[in-house]
This record gives C-alpha cells, sequence and structure tokens, in this order.
C-alpha cells in the first residue's frame, strides 16, 4: 500500500481513488461491494484492504436511486413511557440496530403520533407512502393484530417479533414462553418446591398468557400445587402468602412483577431466597443482577432473535419465498440467589 494512502485525506476518498489505490478497475470495486462473489478472493482482500486504509465510505444516496432499495428498515416502536422505559423493548433495539448494522443496513424508528397510538396503520401507511423503509419489523403481536393483516395487504416485506395467527402470513420470530415457564417450575421443583405460586400481567398479552399457561401445565404435570394470584401487584402476592397453604417459591411473568413479589415476600416478614420464599423473574434485565439477592430469570436471546428477524425480512427485499413457518429461539434460565442455586445459566 503506498504511503500516500495512511495520510490524512481531505474530502470523500472516491471510488476512482479506490482503484488506483488497489490497482484495480472502477468495476472490480464496485463488484467486491455489491457481488463480492464475482470477484476472485485475492482480489476481493486487496481492494476490501484498500477500502479500509483510504477510509472510502459508498455513496448510499446513489445506490438507492439506481436499485430503488433505502437500505433501511422500519421499526414501529411500541408505545412506552420516556421516564419509565420497558427495559426489554430497550435491549431489543439496540440488538436490532447492531444486526441490521452487520448486513449494511439502518434502522429508522417510528411511531404513531400523539394520541393516535390506537391507529397504528395511519403510521405505517405515511412512512410506506414516503418510500422511507425497504421492510418492517413490528413487536408485541397481539391476537388478532390488525397491523398485520394491513401490511400484508400493502404488500410491504415485515416481520414480527411475536407469533402470527395461523391464516396469517408466518414471518416470526418469538420464543416458547410457555417452555421456558414449564422450565422454571422444573428448576422449582428440583429445589425441593411443592406448593408454588404465580404472578402475571393481562392475560390478553398472548406472552404473558402462554407463560401463565406453561407454569399450571407443568405443576399438574409434576404433581405441585399450584396457585396464582388474583392480581399483577404486591398485594395479591400477600394474600397468597397469607392463606394456610403458603407457596415456598413465586414465578413472576417479569422482572419488574418480581419487584412486587419482593416486596410482598418483606412485607410479610419473610426473606428472599432459600430460607424464605424463592423468587423467579422474566427476561433477565439489568436489574435481575442488582437486587439482593440477585434475581433469578429466564434471559431472551435479543441478538438472536434480531439476526433472525434481520435475515428473515432481507430474504423478502431479494425476493426469496416466504417461509412456510416461524422462528423459536432458545432462551435460557439465568439462575441466582433468589432461587437458592449456583448462578449458571441454563438452556431452556
Amino acid at each position: 500500500m503506498p504511503e500516500a494512502a495512511h495520510r490524512p485525506r481531505r474530502g470523500a476518498t472516491t471510488i476512482e481513488e479506490v482503484a488506483r489505490a488497489a490497482g484495480v478497475s472502477r468495476q472490480t470495486v464496485s463488484n467486491a461491494l455489491n457481488a463480492p462473489h464475482r470477484v476472485r478472493p485475492q482480489t476481493l482482500e486487496r481492494v476490501s484492504a484498500t477500502i479500509r486504509e483510504l477510509g472510502y465510505q459508498p455513496d448510499q444516496s446513489a445506490r438507492s436511486l439506481r436499485s430503488g432499495a433505502r437500505r433501511t428498515i422500519g421499526y414501529l416502536a411500541p408505545v412506552d413511557d420516556p421516564y419509565d422505559p420497558n427495559p426489554l423493548m430497550a435491549g431489543f433495539l439496540e440488538a436490532l440496530v447492531d444486526a441490521a448494522g452487520e448486513q449494511g443496513w439502518r434502522v429508522l424508528l417510528f411511531r404513531p403520533a400523539r394520541g393516535a397510538a390506537d391507529h397504528p396503520t395511519a403510521a405505517i401507511d405515511e412512512l410506506v407512502a414516503a418510500r422511507q423503509v425497504d421492510g418492517l419489523v413490528l413487536a408485541d403481536v397481539l391476537a388478532e393484530d390488525p397491523r398485520i393483516d394491513h401490511v400484508a395487504r400493502l404488500g410491504v416485506p415485515f416481520v414480527t417479533f411475536g407469533r402470527t395467527g395461523p391464516a396469517q402470513p408466518q414471518h416470526w420470530v418469538d420464543i416458547a414462553n410457555d417452555a421456558a415457564m414449564a422450565a422454571v417450575v422444573r428448576h422449582l421443583a428440583a429445589l425441593g418446591h411443592r406448593r408454588i405460586g404465580y404472578l402475571g400481567a393481562s392475560e390478553h398479552l398472548p406472552w404473558m398468557a402462554a407463560r401463565r399457561a406453561g407454569f399450571l401445565a407443568e405443576a399438574r404435570r409434576l404433581g405441585l400445587s399450584a396457585v396464582t394470584a388474583a392480581r399483577p401487584e404486591a398485594a395479591a402476592v400477600r394474600e397468597l402468602l397469607q392463606g394456610p397453604e403458603r407457596p415456598t417459591a413465586v414465578a413472576a411473568g417479569s422482572d419488574l412483577l418480581a419487584l412486587a413479589v419482593y416486596e410482598a415476600v418483606r412485607s410479610e416478614g419473610l426473606a428472599v431466597g432459600p430460607r424464605g420464599v424463592a423468587v423467579t423473574g422474566f427476561h433477565d434485565t439489568p436489574l435481575c443482577r442488582h437486587l439482593h439477592p440477585a434475581l433469578t430469570s429466564v434471559r431472551l436471546p435479543l441478538g438472536a432473535i434480531a439476526a433472525a428477524l434481520v435475515g428473515r425480512l432481507l430474504d423478502q427485499v431479494r425476493g426469496a419465498a416466504p417461509p412456510p413457518a416461524g422462528v423459536e429461539q432458545a432462551t435460557e434460565l439465568v439462575v441466582r440467589g433468589s432461587s437458592g442455586a449456583d448462578p449458571r445459566p441454563r438452556p431452556v
């Protein structure tokens, strides 16, 4: 590489300068960027090294004009409180941006206008009409979610973090919420718990309904005594703990709900952990490590989920046949002091 190539340059490096420095044609540089399979391995390595040395950045706007592609993924962000954001979805967004970036794509974050949360399709229509994105990622998918059929009718490539209905396109990536919660029950049973409780949130959320169903089914299969809190709050957990057959362990449907369990346990003068009431959460958000004792929780593979979503979406953008079924990603149970066992991740 010529010594001049290492010196700071004024202005942006051009593709012609890369070609001269690498001793190849302009077309070869273009092929290395857009169709590397057409370039011999030794030449591709030399061109790639030159691009890195010169700091060349392709003109994405020009490429978009030629191809009609924006190389941009639209993410319809769930409505959230900026002062109390959902830590799971914040982590998912980070993973999605990373997965898109590894493919040379970017993520455009959007959401319905203020006061229009019940009409998210309007925000989708606006984005699609402006031709700002090549495809969409939707999350928090509900039963009979109107966004799914709407986007399918528009003919826009899309994927979902969450399962779509059986009559809808199967472009989803998800975890097996019921199986993950069943693994929590087995973990508690293995520690000797025979009376266990559950604290979940609204049953209209499919993932919460699946977690509750997985908890109850596995408890029945193992012959355990299982009770569920009537309301997603600490007072309802206290009612369970005050009963004649109080549970010795409580599984929560999320890490935030597990905080309510901690509060209820301590309000009853009991300890969280092996000498009191074992507690587990779900999502393995950062707060798990900062609680005392640290919270046992189900970890979601956000990186793998995001990579699968981006891969499936880009396949659609490039004209591949739609997938016949969704994809499940494996979770793992991260065991910590709140359930009184060795802190080692366990595949679920």
